[in-house]
């Protein structure tokens, strides 16, 4: 069975493979397509496609939005996304602007802590990636300061922590708006990791799908049980697209890998053919 994979992350964001470091490894594991969809950012999409023609693999413009419903991280995956749209560029401005100060807020809290580290530091071994936590702990972790990076999320920097942050969010329904006005299709990403009432998961769907929400992402490496089966029952209720991915990130999700998620994620090449099916059918393109 030929596989893809719509959720994978590079050093653009927060994961360690670069583009074209991820189109090999795809091809490696003989997938059939994989999507690009760093998290707010689409810097690393000219790589990526260059590539794919390259390499001679399918792959897919995308993006992975941070938004917030009722005081819950909710993110929204958008492939085959116009990476050049003003509007999505302008919104992405405004992410890295954010997450900058962010940072910077951070990297104090943590030096009072007593740690070693610096802003300069930080973007300086990181000068192509979109900067955020994974890069503050890889960094506190290759100094040997601290042991791996789940303490430092669990003792400093996760949410709730000394040196937390809040970080700046739009709405999913914006978020939506954003991907379809990109000429994207918009997924709810890995609603298994939500931990929402099924009420209120009813309810953001509904907003959402009024925004424009196109599918779901009922198949993904952390699920669990019959989540699978659930998310499906949710896609088919709202007439929503199925979508599917690892969320790899390289070694910073060290469990997770590319196509395969913790070894037992399929995601068949079905799933893109009906959402270009969908595309080419209700999308005036």
């Amino acid at each position: 069975m030929k596989r893809v994979d719509l959720h994978i992350h590079s050093t653009a964001s927060d994961g360690t493979c670069t583009p074209t470091e991820l189109v090999l490894e795809a091809k490696k594991a003989k997938l059939y397509s994989v999507a690009l969809t760093d998290h707010d950012t689409v810097s690393g999409i000219d790589e990526f496609m260059e590539a794919g023609i390259k390499y001679g693999l399918r792959t897919i413009a995308g993006v992975e939005l941070s938004t917030e419903y009722e005081d819950t991280e909710i993110h929204v995956v958008g492939l085959f996304i116009d990476p050049e749209n003003e509007a999505l560029l302008g919104q992405l401005r405004i992410f890295r602007d954010n997450r900058d100060n962010r940072n910077l807020k951070m990297i104090d809290r943590l030096r009072e802590e007593g740690f070693q580290i610096t802003a300069e530091e930080i973007y300086e071994r990181y000068p192509d990636a979109v900067v955020a936590r994974p890069h503050i702990a890889r960094f506190l972790v290759d100094t040997h300061q601290v042991e791996d990076m789940q303490t430092v999320f669990d003792k400093y920097i996760g949410e709730g922590c000394c040196c937390y942050v809040e970080r700046y969010k739009i709405s999913p329904m914006r978020a939506v708006e954003l991907i379809r006005n990109a000429g994207g299709v918009a997924i709810l990403a890995h609603p298994c990791l939500y931990k929402i009432s099924d009420e209120t998961m009813n309810r953001m769907i509904k907003e959402m799908k009024k925004a424009g929400l196109d599918g779901i992402e009922a198949l993904y490496s952390r699920n669990q049980g019959s989540d699978e089966q659930k998310y499906r029952a949710l896609a088919k209720k709202y007439g929503l697209l199925i979508s599917g991915g690892s969320d790899y990130h390289g070694t910073n999700k060290p469990d997770i890998q590319l196509g395969t998620g913790t070894g037992d994620l399929v995601v068949p090449k079905k799933i893109l053919l009906d959402i270009l099916l969908f595309m080419k059918t209700f999308r005036d393109r």
